[in-house]
């Protein structure tokens, strides 16, 4: 028996190939995702980053302006990611809802403990952090909101994978590896399981400047 297409699909919808992708709009969305990870590029650097003509990227960048997705630093011609696409993102926000119903509880964490609350979901084999309440502290770390981070060496990402499925696991660990970005970090398999279970049994992660030297976090699955 035939499965039904699921409706807002078309029929080539399992094809990835490039006759089913937009190139213009892949070519936008990686200078787009470029702009999120930086403090303002200039329109050279996006060209020699993206390895496309400034000719392209200019004009991609003005199409984006006029939908206010990227905008202009005029004085030091640094292009930024606009405020449209922060409208466009908080559509994601509206729609779990989750980053509003956690501001109170994360405030008072925040109070209670004097540290940086954060709040992070597993997305595309990755952290995404969705919001964040800082501490008052002249010390603090800071993730914003989109930031992306490796699950095996973070906090969330370990109490994430401590309660996911085996299989699920597995498969993050196979497209993501573990590379080291400390000589705390964990490298093994045999060692981030070890880490696992001991996750699992008492209900909460650690990060032992595993990501960052100095910088520790304790997280746990909600």
């Amino acid at each position: 028996m035939t499965q039904p297409r699921p409706r807002g699909r078309p029929r080539a919808f399992h094809d990835k190939t490039d006759q089913n992708t937009v190139r213009a709009l892949d070519r936008a969305m990686g200078l787009l995702t470029a702009l999120s990870e930086t403090k303002g590029l200039t329109l050279s650097e996006l060209a020699a980053l993206s390895n496309q003509s400034p000719a392209t990227v200019y004009r991609v960048l003005i199409t984006l302006q006029g939908h206010d997705i990227v905008e202009l630093e005029e004085e030091a011609q640094r292009w930024h990611v606009g405020p449209g696409a922060f409208r466009i993102g908080s559509g994601f926000l509206r729609r779990t809802n989750v980053a509003e119903r956690s501001r109170g509880a994360m405030q008072a964490l925040m109070r209670a403990t004097g540290e940086t609350a954060n709040l992070g979901v597993e997305d595309r084999d990755e952290v995404l952090f969705l919001t964040q309440v800082e501490t008052h502290e002249t010390i603090r770390a800071f993730f914003s909101p989109g930031t992306r981070g490796p699950m095996h060496c973070s906090g969330i990402g370990k109490a994430l994978l401590a309660f996911l499925p085996a299989a699920r696991v597995a498969a993050i660990l196979k497209t993501q590896g573990l590379p080291g970005f400390t000589p705390r970090s964990i490298t093994s398999e045999t060692g981030l399981h070890a880490d696992l279970d001991r996750t699992r049994a008492r209900g909460y992660a650690i990060d032992d400047q595993e990501r960052a030297e100095g910088m520790r976090c304790i997280a746990a699955p909600i």
